[in-house]
């Protein structure tokens, strides 16, 4: 037992002291004045919680002998000590130190970047640090995407509770990753999604400077390409077909929503618009499903939601393509399915749904 341990204890000795050279050369000087609980993750056990208010500098200038007579400190705490020390090697620290903001900030040296993703690829809230978390912060700083709101970048809306769609990203660069998971009624679903948005951010812009006269645009992969339809649209000399009208602007639109509203909503959205068969008007609906008009309306209202968040802009797209069907289209199924579509994503007759919605 006794040669077992002095063994594992040799392994440890010399994981240490290779970090310890790797972490006292020139590249790292930018994050020794950080402390060690900057790289801790959630999922972490068998800290050594008693050198985690410890900056690096101190730790990585210690001798391996004198930290593992630290009390409270063994070879499973050792071995996380280590651990620590390995993602201090890797992550990029951020330009002011959290117990350091005092002092001149430093800049930072790009090094590996760590991704925390599982095996699946999928992304893993459990393995983000506080240094990765203060460097996304960062990049979204610097691309001034601080004002963009949630619901614009999350991967689905459907995994985003309604309430914080429109909340912007400032909101939370003030906070550490540990007062996030400690907010009022942010449980571990909602930090997952918020995580992810910065994390998705980031990972777009990591390798975009700034410049003068160029920016960079996030939007959801639907809006780029729709909007150039539609542009393309607006330019001809020629009003859009039914067929055009419906495979080239509103499907785009409707396959959105498959990433971004329940099942019962997507199917009565495409009932409304006879996607998948004749237009579903919302009295057989409402019979259909047994419930009101209203609560259909309701339903319905979560499409109008879903495009105010991801796609603002698509109103004025909308209006101007509606001026111009009111001016030289002659068919009259195309207008029709034109205004269905129109009042699924971007309604203006509010008085008529609110009377609905009072009498129903």
């Amino acid at each position: 037992m006794n040669k077992a341990q002095s063994a594992e204890e040799l392994k440890l000795k010399s994981s240490f002291e290779s970090i310890q050279v790797v972490l006292a050369g020139e590249r790292y000087r930018d994050r020794l004045d950080f402390p060690l609980a900057f790289w801790t993750l959630p999922s972490d056990r068998r800290l050594p919680l008693s050198l985690l208010d410890y900056p690096l500098r101190r730790v990585i200038q210690a001798e391996f002998k004198e930290l593992a007579r630290t009390p409270g400190i063994g070879q499973k705490k050792l071995a996380s000590l280590v651990l620590l020390l390995e993602r201090a090697a890797k992550d990029t620290p951020p330009t002011i130190p959290i117990s350091v903001a005092e002092q001149p900030a430093p800049v930072p040296t790009p090094t590996e970047d760590f991704r925390p993703v599982d095996a699946s690829g999928r992304f893993d809230p459990s393995l983000v640090s506080e240094a990765l978390w203060q460097q996304w912060k960062e990049t979204v700083v610097l691309h001034e995407l601080d004002e963009e709101r949630l619901g614009r970048l999350a991967p689905s809306l459907v995994e985003l509770p309604t309430v914080i769609w429109e909340v912007p990203l400032s909101t939370y660069i003030p906070q550490t990753l540990q007062q996030i998971r400690h907010l009022r009624t942010h449980g571990e679903k909602r930090v997952r999604v918020i995580l992810e948005v910065f994390f998705v951010a980031h990972e777009m812009l990591k390798q975009a400077g700034r410049h003068s006269r160029i920016a960079v645009r996030l939007a959801p992969s639907f809006v780029q390409p729709l909007e150039r339809r539609f542009l393309e649209v607006l330019g001809r000399t020629f009003p859009p077909t039914l067929e055009s009208l419906r495979e080239d602007l509103i499907m785009p639109m409707v396959e959105q929503l498959e990433l971004d509203v329940s099942a019962e909503v997507l199917h009565l959205a495409k009932g409304r618009l006879g996607i998948d068969g004749p237009v579903i008007p919302v009295r057989q609906q409402s019979r259909i499903l047994g419930v009101t008009r209203a609560r259909i309306y309701q339903l319905l209202e979560e499409c109008e939601r879903v495009m105010a968040v991801r796609w603002p802009e698509g109103r004025r797209y909308f209006n101007e393509l509606q001026g111009r069907l009111e001016r030289e289209c002659q068919d009259s199924a195309t207008k029709e399915f034109f205004e269905s579509a129109y009042e699924l994503f971007f309604p203006r007759n509010y008085e008529r749904v609110e009377a609905v919605l009072r009498h129903a």
